[in-house]
């Protein structure tokens, strides 16, 4: 799309909640966002991944969920990425806030201001690797669809369209797991 130059990659870097030294601080795996709305130093990312092999699934989560509430909801989506190689899977989630849901019928009686964030899980997907053929990996629930509006803190232009790795792509992303387990 052309947007090489709209994306920062932080990488992994250090975020302390306060800026301090002395604040409560995480590590993801690999974040970034848009330039040059989140280049600045100071600046948190906009898509947070966190991935494990030892961790389990729901440390996982606690970290991702540390990403939203530290960064004062400037982290938009977060990536849980779980390969456990016993149950020959690898665990994908998208993990985004939202206003909490409501039951169908219901009203609100406070002011918008006043509703909180919720996490909501958007997408948790499964791909495990063939026991007959260890080559072939099947994926459930794919594609991986990532909101551009969420990413680039914008709409999208003309050309424009949310990020979307396919399931070949998630197949080539399980493959290059297990060759480096």
């Amino acid at each position: 799309m052309g947007l090489r130059d709209a994306w920062e990659t932080i990488g992994r870097t250090t975020y302390r909640t306060g800026g301090h030294l002395s604040e409560d601080c995480g590590e993801g795996d690999s974040t970034g966002g848009p330039n040059p709305a989140r280049s600045r130093p100071d600046a948190w990312p906009t898509l947070v991944i966190e991935a494990g092999h030892t961790a389990s699934l729901r440390q996982l989560e606690a970290d991702m969920k540390w990403w939203f509430s530290a960064s004062n909801h400037e982290v938009k989506i977060a990536i849980v990425a779980k390969f456990d190689q016993r149950r020959r899977e690898i665990i994908v989630q998208r993990w985004e806030e939202g206003p909490p849901s409501l039951r169908p019928g219901a009203m609100t009686t406070r002011g918008a201001s006043s509703v909180s964030l919720q996490l909501e899980k958007r997408q948790e997907i499964r791909i495990t690797r063939d026991d007959t053929n260890p080559a072939l990996f099947h994926v459930v629930n794919g594609p991986l669809i990532l909101p551009f509006r969420l990413l680039f803190l914008r709409h999208p232009g003309p050309g424009e369209h949310d990020i979307v790795f396919d399931v070949p792509y998630l197949q080539m992303y399980a493959a290059s797991v297990w060759r480096s387990a």
